[in-house]
């Protein structure tokens, strides 16, 4: 993917936005104004086809949620997180996303959605090493917000990210993914009940309805793991979970290993491919009132536990394109709905926190494996992409994928450290 300019994107957009959504609201009660006094009824709501923009939202929120809730429980858990504070964390993430998303497409009018960063929770899961408090990933988890919000004030900053090399960046991304995507083997191998069945699942369903290939994995894993551990689990579900304020601690080993790494991930991983999706159906992106309004809210979201936000890319095609509405001015409906479903999908976050702690680890990382393996291959696709820095981008990957810990920072930042140092080197040695 080319590097994508941020800096030409500004309010002016979002204000010109909000100025076309009134203005056809206003034309559309003045037409019905005159209808009624030419004694005419008139057209019903049909006209504005809501139905089929409400659908989008609600499958692309349902699909967002069902593929990934699994591995950011199991981030955050690998974090140092409890059950409390894991649960807490998702309900978070679900009322930061679908907050912003209700807010800022009823102001902008464009079906502008966000997500949780499912990139930065298998991140979590691979740094996760037992030793790190909660506290200090939540004082990362800060400084990743933090500096999402200095993209969106300071766009120097968010090109930057755009310019580290695409070859470095995939290859980071896939050396975290790469251990995740092992654990359905694993699982089909140590517990052959239980992963076989998942893995089969996921194999029929991708098959014949890719989209629902994850969560239908995710259902006979909640099955599987519901008939195994019979109602336990349901008695340490809490029906209606609480948020759990969670005082930061600031680590410079976990903020290098953990916080930077989010970013990297988050911003040149998710919130450029989400601007890309949204230019491909011809809509302009306000990137500053995204990225401020994100890195704000991901910030609060932190405070109870919550890793990261972001633009999404992948549920953000099905918003966008012409499945959620033939009329580009009238699919802001999809990601209004889909912003009000993640509000009432975060109600169910104590069933599915308890679910995930009755499971054996290697099952949910089993899911979560199936969840990031089309990651995975765009990761490596993009990584090798170029012959040039193949040697760069391989460097960096195992590396990462190795998950050494030097001086208490992990591998992710040393990869991706590495792996700039070979390509600066080889290409002095071709230029000599």
């Amino acid at each position: 993917m080319p590097a994508v300019p941020l800096s030409g994107w500004s309010c002016s957009h979002a204000t010109a936005r909000t100025r076309v959504g009134v203005g056809i609201a206003l034309t559309e009660l003045r037409r019905q104004n005159e209808l009624r006094l030419a004694g005419r009824r008139p057209p019903p709501l049909k006209d504005f086809d809501i139905l089929q923009p409400i659908s989008a939202g609600i499958v692309a929120a349902i699909t967002g949620f069902a593929t990934s809730f699994a591995l950011v429980i199991a981030g955050l858990q690998a974090v140092g997180a409890t059950d409390d504070q894991a649960a807490s964390g998702l309900l978070a993430l679900c009322l930061a996303v679908g907050g912003i998303s209700v807010v800022l497409t009823w102001l902008l009018r464009i079906p502008l959605s966000f997500a949780w960063s499912t990139p930065g929770a298998a991140l979590l899961l691979a740094a996760g090493t037992g030793s790190t408090s909660f506290a200090s990933a939540v004082g990362a988890f800060l400084v990743c917000a933090l500096l999402i919000v200095l993209c969106g004030l300071w766009p120097s900053l968010a090109n930057a990210i755009t310019r580290i090399p695409k070859p470095l960046a995939s290859a980071m991304l896939a050396g975290i993914l790469f251990p995740i995507c092992l654990a359905p083997i694993q699982a089909s191998v140590e517990l052959p009940l239980l992963g076989l069945p998942i893995v089969v699942t996921w194999l029929v369903l991708y098959r014949w309805a890719p989209r629902w290939a994850v969560p239908g994995a995710m259902a006979v894993a909640g099955v599987a793991i519901a008939l195994s551990a019979g109602t336990d689990w349901l008695r340490s579900a809490t029906i209606a979970p609480q948020l759990t304020f969670v005082a930061p601690a600031f680590d410079p080993a976990v903020v290098l290993s953990l916080g930077i790494p989010l970013f990297v991930v988050t911003m040149a991983g998710q919130n450029v491919p989400g601007v890309v999706v949204l230019s491909t159906f011809g809509y302009t992106t306000p990137t500053r009132v995204a990225l401020i309004g994100s890195g704000a809210a991901s910030g609060l979201g932190a405070l109870f536990g919550g890793h990261v936000i972001n633009l999404a890319a992948i549920t953000a095609a099905l918003m966008a394109s012409p499945e959620a509405h033939p009329d580009r001015n009238k699919r802001w409906v999809a990601s209004f709905t889909a912003g009000i479903v993640y509000l009432l999908l975060g109600l169910g976050a104590g069933v599915a926190t308890a679910l995930v702690a009755a499971s054996p680890p290697i099952i949910i990382t089993a899911v979560a494996g199936l969840a990031v393996l089309g990651a995975l291959i765009t990761s490596l696709t993009g990584a090798l992409e170029d012959p040039s820095s193949r040697v760069a981008a391989i460097a960096t990957f195992l590396v990462v994928a190795s998950g050494i810990v030097v001086i208490g920072v992990g591998s992710a930042f040393w990869g991706l450290l590495v792996g700039a140092v070979v390509l600066v080197t080889l290409r002095r040695r071709v230029s000599a």
